[in-house]
């Protein structure tokens, strides 16, 4: 594509939105909108009559819903998506839902002022267009919705109580995740088979305020450990999971013998914020060989540099390989930054780091 234009297809029921999205669209040099629709069935045959390189659909449409619409198009014609939803606790469920479906990635719109709003988000727009139209796009045959997702948020999610197997070690090590597009699926296959006795696991990733709540809820019913938004203070804990809140740096920091969250709203770095960046350097800093590493699929850099730099004090770090990655972006560049010790499959990373804190724990000498 490097000779040829982006074209993409617009699906909005907002006449508003259709106009105000192909013309951000068009004013990039290496993009264009061939096409908007303002429902799904519209969409359909413009997708067969002009054959895009993305699309980007609203969720809440007449005559056939977003979600449907993906479903439908994810199991018979794989392409990538964009979605474009809004800024409530409804809207990042149903996104959460969407991502889990098979879209790339979304764009969060204001729910008022949304001339002004989007117009402000036309640089994320158009680079997370860019992103998906690089994206490793698979089929995807129907999934049941999360068990997490119709769960009332005053549900108490009962977890099993820790096995014997990794408590020991559980209290020293602590796993640090980062990951952006394709991230979220690519946590969650990390986390579910996740014993309860586990280390601590602390994440970044990429996603606005807002977002991170849901998505942390419906981690935590699919889960044995518990998972949440990160509380700035926070003592970190085995068998808990903690999340960057979207919008807030998470890094690591010491009180007395104790690891705890810092929570920050400080500036952007590599212009994200939660950046992967803040938090493995914190880890390189605080934590040194008590620090596991895994880079999941993602746009960009962020966080490669700091990676090698917990490789540096002594980390053992796990990269996901180019072939499971939505974007190939965050894991190569923390290959090439000399970061990773195991470069991996998705599916594989969990198993790996299993089999390896096991052998640690039982005092087996694992050959790095």
């Amino acid at each position: 594509m490097a000779n040829a234009k982006i074209r993409a297809v617009v699906v909005d029921d907002s006449a508003l939105v259709r106009s105000l999205l192909t013309e951000i669209i068009n004013r990039q040099p290496d993009m264009v909108c061939v096409g908007a629709a303002a429902d799904p069935l519209v969409a359909r045959e413009m997708i067969r009559e002009l054959n895009p390189d993305v699309i980007t659909l609203d969720v809440e449409m007449p005559r056939m819903d977003g979600l449907e619409f993906l479903s439908r198009l994810m199991r018979l014609r794989p392409m990538p998506v964009v979605m474009v939803s809004t800024l409530t606790e409804q809207g990042a469920e149903i996104t959460l839902r969407a991502l889990e479906m098979g879209a790339v990635d979304f764009v969060a719109k204001p729910r008022i002022g949304v001339s002004g709003g989007l117009q402000e988000l036309a640089g994320e727009i158009v680079d997370k267009i860019r992103t998906a139209a690089t994206a490793h796009v698979r089929r995807r045959e129907p999934v049941a919705p999360a068990n997490a997702a119709n769960v009332p948020s005053n549900t108490v999610i009962h977890h099993e109580r820790p096995t014997p197997s990794l408590l020991r070690l559980s209290t020293e090590k602590i796993i640090c995740i980062g990951a952006s597009t394709g991230g979220t699926e690519a946590i969650r296959e990390v986390l579910t088979p996740m014993p309860p006795d586990a280390p601590a696991i602390v994440i970044t990733q990429h996603m606005p305020a807002g977002f991170t709540t849901s998505f942390a809820n419906r981690l935590d019913a699919l889960c044995k450990i518990r998972v949440q938004e990160a509380r700035n203070g926070e003592r970190i804990l085995p068998g808990h999971a903690y999340i960057a809140p979207g919008g807030h740096h998470l890094r690591l920091s010491r009180s007395g013998s104790n690891y705890v969250a810092v929570v920050e709203d400080t500036e952007p770095v590599n212009r994200h914020r939660p950046s992967v960046e803040v938090l493995f350097r914190s880890a390189a800093q605080v934590l040194g060989p008590n620090a596991i590493g895994i880079m999941l699929t993602g746009m960009g850099a962020d966080g490669a540099a700091a990676m090698r730099e917990m490789k540096d004090a002594g980390s053992y770090n796990y990269v996901q390989d180019e072939a499971s990655c939505v974007v190939f972006g965050m894991p190569r560049m923390a290959i090439q930054h000399g970061a990773a010790h195991e470069v991996l499959t998705l599916t594989q990373i969990t198993p790996a780091l299993l089999a390896r804190l096991s052998a640690t724990s039982t005092g087996v000498r694992h050959r790095i």
